[in-house]
């Protein structure tokens, strides 16, 4: 049996996971689930965002099911999901945009994965603040060598990409296109105009190509005509692989192009551990009332039992979820039409007939 670390986290968190948890076992495999909480949850009940237990658990088990967390303000951490990442260095963030039979959406056909950095560039929090003496040492700095006029008034935030950090994650994309029957790789980047650090990352991404040409297709495009490619034409991508910032923002653009967050799973992974969770957030909002579309995370487990060996289950659990949705009997609120939502059913509800089919 193998055992699973589970993190059900804050807001809708725990309705979905639990959404999801009921779907994965709906499918007969066998997993042993190690629940521990993170995020407001924890620091309620433990007085830690994210108790030394449940690092431990998902260091032992190797991979984890995680809601979404809220990171209370004023906590000191900038934020409980980057800390995982970095603590676990999960560098390579996933997530597919896929559309399923039943969504509604402006596109008939896109079937793409976002592999975003996780590690390093605008996210990885080197920021200087206004005012402060480290920010005046570094705008002298800059001025000295003669890189610029900042003004003395400036928040600074450092953007650092590696060679080590760009050879990874490339080579990770190219190696999960070969794992995924996929046939390009589309680098992204602004070294047009950053040259030395989207420039360095198109030179690796270039380099690391060169060993699969012979398997698998390679592109680059700059990220402003990469946004626009998509809205145009978002078919001719298959597999896109950016930088940190990049990836955040060109991995909502794609969940929209597929319906929403609604239906955008996601996982961070590294070389040891990996982590699968839905893309939206915590919508605390909606806690509790058994409302929220529960298919972000129900696919993020599909994605789970991929990752784990567990094919056959994976492709059972994603059938069953696209029965339902061309069905169109049971649905949530926003997966149906406007003037509709009158006979939207509950997170549950809505899982529950994924697991009928599943019988």
């Amino acid at each position: 049996m193998r055992k699973v670390t589970l993190i059900p986290g804050d807001g809708i968190g725990p309705e979905v996971v639990d959404a999801a948890r009921m779907c994965i076992s709906a499918t007969g495999v066998e997993i042993e689930w190690e629940v521990y909480p993170a995020g407001q949850t924890a620091l309620e009940r433990y007085g830690k965002l994210v108790p030394d237990e449940l690092l431990e658990s998902i260091r032992r088990n190797k991979v984890a099911l995680k809601g979404p967390i809220i990171t209370p303000v004023g906590s000191g951490f900038r934020s409980v999901n980057v800390f995982l990442r970095k603590e676990l260095d999960l560098f390579a963030c996933v997530r597919p945009a896929k559309i399923y039979p039943g969504v509604r959406t402006r596109y008939d056909v896109v079937d793409l994965v976002v592999i975003r950095e996780n590690t390093e560039d605008l996210y990885a929090g080197i920021e200087f603040a206004e005012g402060e003496d480290a920010t005046r040492d570094l705008i002298d700095l800059v001025s000295r060598y003669g890189k610029g006029y900042i003004r003395e008034d400036s928040g600074i935030s450092l953007k650092a990409i590696s060679r080590f950090g760009s050879e990874r994650i490339v080579r990770f994309a190219f190696e999960y296109a070969l794992a995924n029957g996929r046939k390009k790789v589309t680098a992204v980047h602004k070294a047009n105009i950053l040259k030395f650090s989207d420039g360095l990352f198109l030179e690796v991404a270039r380099e690391v190509a060169e060993e699969y040409r012979d398997r698998v297709e390679f592109e680059d495009i700059i990220v402003d005509n990469l946004s626009m490619q998509l809205i145009q034409r978002p078919e001719r991508f298959d597999v896109l692989v950016l930088p940190n910032l990049y990836g955040d923002i060109v991995s909502d653009l794609c969940a929209g192009l597929v319906g929403g967050l609604g239906v955008a799973p996601g996982a961070n992974i590294g070389n040891e551990v990996a982590v699968f969770e839905p893309v939206h957030g915590s919508a605390p909002k909606y806690a509790g009332l058994n409302k929220v579309n529960p298919l972000a995370t129900i696919l993020s487990g599909v994605m789970l039992l991929d990752h784990i060996g567990e094919h056959t289950h994976a492709r059972r659990l994603e059938e069953a979820v696209i029965e339902v949705l061309k069905e169109g009997k049971a649905l949530t609120y926003d997966l149906l039409p406007p003037g509709e939502q009158d006979r939207a059913v509950g997170t549950r509800e809505m899982a529950e007939e994924i697991c009928r089919k599943l019988a």
